[in-house]
């Protein structure tokens, strides 16, 4: 199936006495354990027992199966965010001794969980972002156990070479994890490419309506059943099945969002690099990008995404009262929603990074970073035009 027909049939849902194809709250803790008509084992369709929705939901499952099928994947777990999708997997990947190499401009509570276990002996190296730096860590360290990378990195949307980063972990025989929340799977799929876990925060895109937050892991059976599946099951980080039907709702608009929302981005990239007011745009789509050859190659269908980042002429001051001036877009963090949301980094997402890696990386008191949703495109165009204006 096309990933337009997986977002909405790739639950695979039906009940059969009741006609019923969408899948229904299944909002309890418990269940029948054994069946009463067998007297067996209760399994899901993982084959797992079901009997109690802190491991196993029925409709966290539904959700499950979409995810495992857009990202090209076996399996699925949903969490109740992405960071504590992020936190089963260093749990269930990570021993005494191991190390893990991140990039430097890696979400920062990412960064911060690895480094608060350093005291469990795991060992962090920061790299990148840019692919060759990447790559020389990765050589450089015989103990690496495991590598994360983003396809697009936050704020300044640097595109890495996910797939020659994978081909040079696989060679090393190293773990590495993507994190494909930027990119999602409507235009990637790491997976394809070797890596070994694809991760999400399904808060963004692949929810799309900012009401929910949650996170995914998605990979091959025998990871997800056999490792990360307990993990869940012990930190009891399972999505809650109100959440899933709130995620699987949104999910079956994500391919008309993500490409709507890619094409307002590009024309709103464009607009703001002929505007004497800005200083620098930082877009993949624009072909003056650094990242706009290695995007063109990774993503299919030349979208490149709905978040735009840029620095205005000024400091701080500026940035407020440009912030201020703004009607239609709101200040807030997140992205990938219906809403357009404009972020001040160094106040959120680059908050608590070094000041000196925050100035190798170009994250600057004047850098904004606007995630562009659902409006008419003249709507945010004379909103931005407006706020320019102001400063």
């Amino acid at each position: 199936m096309g990933k337009g027909t997986t977002v909405i049939h790739g639950h695979e849902y039906f009940d059969s006495k009741l006609g019923v194809f969408i899948p229904p709250i299944y909002q309890t803790a418990i269940f029948e354990q054994p069946d009463r008509r067998t007297w067996s084992t209760r399994l899901s369709d993982r084959g797992v027992d079901l009997k109690y929705s802190r491991e196993e939901n029925p409709t966290v499952r539904c959700l499950e199966r979409v995810l495992a099928k857009l990202e090209l994947g076996d399996d699925a777990l949903a969490f109740s965010s992405g960071m504590a999708a992020i936190s089963a997997t260093y749990l269930a990947l990570l021993k005494r001794d191991a190390r893990i190499i991140l990039s430097k401009e890696a979400y920062g509570t990412t960064i911060q969980l690895a480094e608060e276990l350093s005291k469990f002996g795991v060992k962090v190296t920061l790299a990148g972002p840019d692919t060759e730096d990447f790559i020389d860590k990765i050589h450089s360290y015989n103990d690496t156990t495991l590598v994360l990378v983003e396809t697009m990195t936050n704020p300044t949307l640097r595109v890495p070479d996910v797939r020659e980063i994978i081909k040079v972990c696989n060679e090393k025989e190293v773990k590495v994890i993507v994190d494909n929340t930027f990119a999602t799977p409507i235009v990637y799929n790491p997976l394809v490419d070797g890596a070994y876990l694809v991760i999400h925060s399904l808060t963004k895109y692949i929810s799309g309506h900012n009401d929910v937050i949650a996170g995914a892991v998605i990979g091959r059976n025998d990871i997800i059943k056999q490792s990360l599946w307990d993990w869940r099951r012990r930190l009891g980080s399972i999505l809650d099945p109100h959440a899933a039907y709130l995620v699987l709702r949104g999910i079956k608009t994500l391919h008309i969002r993500f490409e709507r929302q890619s094409k307002s981005a590009l024309e709103i990239a464009k607009y703001l690099n002929d505007h004497s007011k800005v200083v620098e745009v930082y877009y993949p789509g624009l072909p003056s990008d650094p990242s706009h050859r290695i995007a063109s190659k990774l993503f299919k269908e030349k979208l490149y995404g709905g978040v735009v980042s840029f620095k205005i002429k000024g400091g701080k001051h500026k940035v407020f009262k440009f912030m201020k001036s703004l009607k239609v877009i709101k200040c807030s963090p997140s992205l990938g929603g219906t809403e357009s949301l404009i972020t001040y980094p160094i106040i959120s997402a680059a908050k608590t990074m070094k000041p000196s890696v925050r100035e190798e990386l170009g994250i600057t008191e004047n850098l904004l970073r606007l995630s562009v949703g659902l409006e008419d495109i003249e709507d945010l165009l004379l909103d931005l035009e407006k706020a320019l204006s102001s400063i």
